[in-house]
């Protein structure tokens, strides 16, 4: 494996110890020059820290260290978060934790500022999803180049003429360039996008459901610009009856494992709960029913 390949795979893998000593060796920088390229920044790091982290003996913690590893993927020329994201949140969770792709949380963060654009978006109580479907394709480069999805809803109340689609980009996603496609039975309305690698879409419906009445939608997500994918999660923020989801890999490059997970809170830990195996047509797939409120999802690595 070159030097450049494990570098990838540990940048998707961690531990977060190896994958910036690789990313270290790979740029050809000494700990006093990265050092001094902090300073340069205002974000000094003792040279004994940056050794410490390079070796596993200790790893950054506090939102100043945070900051100075922000500053360090920088320096080296890696993808946003790439190395942050194998670390815990400031003084929480085990190594190696990961950020799920779709944040549930829409109450604080990047995906409350959008949806505080959107009068009724956070909305229950007035439509719920029947059934959904997911096909996502990861391109030669291994990273995801198009989400196509097909969403049945049920209006709960009068009145129901929208669907509002969240999209959260893998590490180094340049958003701006992400693109929303409104497919069958809606059209596109305000697309909001913040830096931090986050979309949300309006798909309008062009009438008004009464309730109780459903409604069928096709919309296509594409993106390419993020870093290698390694997942695709879906977040649930009521029960459903029923979800599929598809990922189809491109046959020059497919993973070595895949399988599935779950994490039904915020709060709690995500577990595998299933082996995918890999089919003739370098896809997988999760069909899952009465699914309730949660992440679900389907991950895997390289070699």
């Amino acid at each position: 494996m070159t030097a450049s390949a494990e570098l990838d795979r540990l940048l998707h893998t961690g531990p977060f110890h190896a994958a910036l000593r690789a990313a270290v060796s790979a740029r050809g920088l000494s700990l006093d020059r990265l050092r001094a390229r902090l300073v340069g920044r205002d974000l000094p790091v003792a040279l004994s820290s940056l050794s410490d982290w390079q070796h596993g003996r200790r790893r950054p913690a506090g939102e100043r260290s945070f900051a100075a590893v922000r500053a360090l993927e920088e320096i080296l020329g890696l993808p946003a978060e790439s190395l942050v994201r194998l670390l815990p949140d400031p003084g929480t969770g085990p190594v190696g934790a990961r950020r799920p792709r779709t944040g549930l949380d829409e109450s604080r963060g990047a995906l409350a500022e959008l949806l505080d654009q959107l009068p009724g978006s956070r909305a229950t109580h007035t439509v719920e999803v029947v059934s959904g479907q997911d096909k996502v394709t990861i391109d030669a480069r291994r990273r995801c180049r198009e989400v196509w999805s097909r969403t049945a809803v049920r209006a709960l109340a009068d009145g129901v003429d929208r669907y509002v689609v969240r999209y959260f980009g893998d590490p180094g996603c340049h958003i701006e360039r992400v693109r929303v496609a409104a497919v069958e039975n809606c059209r596109l309305g305000r697309v909001l996008r913040h830096p931090d690698g986050v979309l949300v879409a309006e798909l309008l419906f062009d009438q008004a459901l009464a309730a109780g009445q459903t409604w069928v939608f096709e919309d296509r997500i594409s993106d390419g610009t993020g870093a290698p994918s390694t997942e695709y999660a879906h977040g649930f923020r009521h029960h459903g009856e029923q979800h599929l989801m598809e990922v189809r890999f491109d046959p020059s490059t497919y993973p070595v494992d895949c399988h599935a997970f779950a994490q039904s809170a915020l709060d709690d830990a995500r577990h595998r709960t299933v082996e995918l195996t890999l089919n003739r047509h370098c896809a997988v797939h999760l069909l899952a029913a009465g699914v309730d409120a949660g992440l679900l999802g389907i991950g895997w690595s390289w070699s």
